[in-house]
């Protein structure tokens, strides 16, 4: 099969190894935008790639071209729900995810104050840096990753004080996210009415956090990558919605129903800006194509689904009822919460090979090497994410089931 760009990437590589990267043009226009003018950039690195190590079942996506990146690291110990279809981290670079903490911190208490200190124990116990780095193993700088760290740690804040935690609540939530999606996606209006939005986006912890992380995020995204992400972030917000209507409803939504909702209440806006994070830009063209949309809809509900799954016994401790896969399927399916559980497994690994299986026919299909790599860091998404549930011993325990 001919490695030739399809016709309908503008511009696309003619071979392979030509554009296994797509930087910035450097001769493009500066770039401005309504937080900050004219905002510096993270260049885009050309970054090496890791060797491809076979993984039994794993559709293989290799990335020709590039030496492989060390990760000596061995990663800490994990303790995996039984029977959960998934692909092991075996190291990262610990120490990437060490300075990825200390800058985290310094940034939400002490910069923004998105938490205050005695809150410390908590920020610390999520290990977000080692989250970034298993997740991203491909990025070229700590700085790459920072971009993304911040928006995580910025999406948390919103769902605590908004949504659960730390005082959330459906009530209102919607004025409360539509306020601090501007912060994302900025108000363009009259300028007697610009100054006081602007000056609402430092009324709250949790609009600082987004509009300081996307500030960040600009300076080493294109206009497309942006655009994208904060698409991404809208259906975010509206999967928060319709999980805070059936809470004041009192609702509790067929299976199907509420597998709709989590592909919209789940983490897409994380994997969706993997190219962003490693450096390079997958187009537009490409990255819009139904096929692929369906290979990061897949990847994201399946890791959605994780999070139901190492989440399940802290939300049961928690105030309340929270809805996750296990406790939706127990009263839908008159099921035990045993069974119920374990079909959430089979849920989740259905996902999972879909998801592969989708992933391999597109590589398959275009074998271009840029699209080759993005996929490649879906996948490494999928398997960080996994790896950062199932290691957590602070934040989750696994019920007694097996």
């Amino acid at each position: 099969m001919s490695t030739e760009a399809p016709r309908w990437i503008p511009g696309g590589p003619t071979g392979l190894g030509t554009a296994g990267l797509i930087p910035v043009r450097r001769d493009d226009p500066p770039r401005t935008d309504p937080f900050r003018t004219d905002p510096p950039r993270i260049e885009p690195v050309p970054a090496p790639e890791r060797a491809q190590i076979p993984v039994p079942g794993r559709a293989q996506v290799p990335a020709p071209g590039r030496a492989p990146v060390p990760v000596p690291t061995p990663a800490e110990p994990a303790d995996p729900v039984p029977g959960l279809y998934h692909h092991p981290v075996t190291a990262y670079d610990r120490e990437r995810a060490a300075e990825i903490d200390r800058r985290l911190k310094d940034w939400a208490i002490d910069e923004i104050e998105l938490y205050p200190p005695e809150w410390a124990e908590q920020f610390e116990g999520f290990k977000t840096g080692m989250y970034m780095t298993v997740c991203h193993p491909d990025a070229p700088t700590v700085e790459h990753l920072m971009t993304a760290a911040r928006l995580m740690v910025a999406e948390n804040a919103v769902d605590d004080y908004y949504c659960e935690d730390h005082g959330g609540s459906p009530v209102g939530l919607g004025g409360r996210l539509l306020l601090a999606h501007t912060a994302l996606d900025p108000v363009h209006t009259t300028a007697e009415y610009q100054v006081p939005w602007a000056e609402s986006l430092r009324a709250d912890a949790p609009r600082r956090a987004y509009r300081s992380a996307m500030e960040h995020f600009l300076e080493a995204a294109t206009p497309s990558q942006a655009d994208r992400f904060r698409h991404d972030m809208a259906r975010l917000h509206l999967g928060y919605l319709a999980e805070g209507a059936w809470d004041q409803t009192d609702h509790v939504p067929e299976v199907w129903e509420y597998l709709s909702m989590r592909q919209f209440n789940n983490f897409r806006p994380c994997p969706t800006i993997t190219d962003t994070v490693g450096g390079y830009e997958l187009p537009a063209d490409l990255h819009a194509r139904p096929a692929l949309q369906r290979v990061i809809a897949l990847a994201s509900n399946a890791t959605t689904i994780v999070n139901d799954l190492y989440s399940y016994m802290k939300e049961l401790d928690s105030p309340g009822r929270h809805l996750n896969l296990p406790v939706v399927i127990a009263e839908r399916e008159n099921r035990s919460e045993r069974e119920a559980y374990l079909k959430a497994v089979e849920v989740h690994n259905d996902l999972m090979h879909a998801f592969e299986a989708e992933s391999a026919a597109l590589a398959a299909a275009f074998p271009v090497p840029v699209l080759t790599r993005f996929l490649r860091g879906v996948a490494d998404w999928v398997d960080g994410n996994h790896h950062w549930h199932s290691s957590n011993t602070y934040r989750y325990r696994l019920p007694d089931f097996w």
